[in-house]
């Protein structure tokens, strides 16, 4: 009678656990099945909001310990990732056009075209008085940009036209270029860009009446995607007086004079 009673009470003792064990495993499973959605509903929208080229602000997106690894230190690091990356396409990193390459393109990455995000790089500009007392407008244009989409780190190629009216100050012809350059050295959108060029200059000539045009191809549209090759991307940004119709337009014409020398 005893034994009889064990094992009833062993099968409900089981029963109990089995059920208890299922709807642990059932919840458990409903929120990995919550989370998965969660994350391919974020996957999307990052997407999404890479192919529409949104950006979050006019500050490129930077963590604060950002420049405590040196330029060595990075390149080290880097090139160790590029290397597991090739790895993990298949690629041959013995072969002779192959294994130079990781370390090829960390350096690029931290030297070259990546070279814009350490403010240490900003081009000293330097203002001078306007000595011949020019009042007008003063355009740089198709001024050649390289940069890269923060989104899938492909080329952005394209030109620049800058335009300022002095209030006092000017500065080098050169060094307009050379602020163009510095912003399109790093990961970018071309909205960004645009706004970083115009407010850099705007506190180096302490004058709003600053004005940039970029006309730009991006391969992540021409390449990949959509494919489009025929495309490109036209941003703007005026200040000050740029913002009167008459001077915008002044601005505009002097950008569509046929300069083929």
């Amino acid at each position: 009678m005893l034994s009889v009673l064990f094992q009833v009470a062993l099968e409900v003792a089981r029963d109990r656990f089995t059920g208890r064990n299922f709807v642990v495993l059932n919840d458990l499973g409903r929120k990995r099945i919550q989370q998965m959605k969660i994350d391919s509903t974020l996957d999307k929208q990052f997407e999404e909001m890479g192919n529409d080229h949104v950006s979050t602000s006019e500050d490129t997106p930077l963590r604060s310990d950002a420049f405590v690894l040196s330029d060595k230190e990075k390149i080290e690091r880097i090139q160790e990732n590029i290397r597991e990356v090739m790895l993990t396409l298949g690629l041959d990193l013995d072969d002779d056009s192959l294994k130079g390459t990781p370390n090829r393109v960390a350096k690029m990455f931290v030297n070259e075209i990546f070279g814009g995000l350490h403010p240490d790089r900003k081009p000293k500009s330097s203002t001078f008085s306007n000595k011949y007392k020019y009042g007008e407008m003063l355009v740089e244009k198709n001024i050649t940009l390289y940069s890269t989409c923060e989104h899938h780190l492909l080329p952005i190629v394209g030109k620049a036209h800058i335009a300022y009216i002095s209030s006092g100050n000017v500065v080098g012809l050169s060094k307009m270029n050379r602020i163009v350059d510095y912003f399109a050295k790093r990961p970018q959108v071309q909205e960004r860009l645009t706004i970083q060029i115009v407010r850099e200059l705007q506190r180096v000539l302490k004058t709003e009446d600053v004005a940039c045009v970029i006309d730009a191809k991006h391969l992540c549209v021409n390449s990949r995607g959509i494919r489009d090759i025929d495309s490109s991307t036209v941003t703007a940004e005026y200040g000050g007086k740029f913002k009167q119709e008459a001077v915008r337009r002044e601005f505009l014409d002097y950008i569509n004079i046929d300069t083929n020398f």
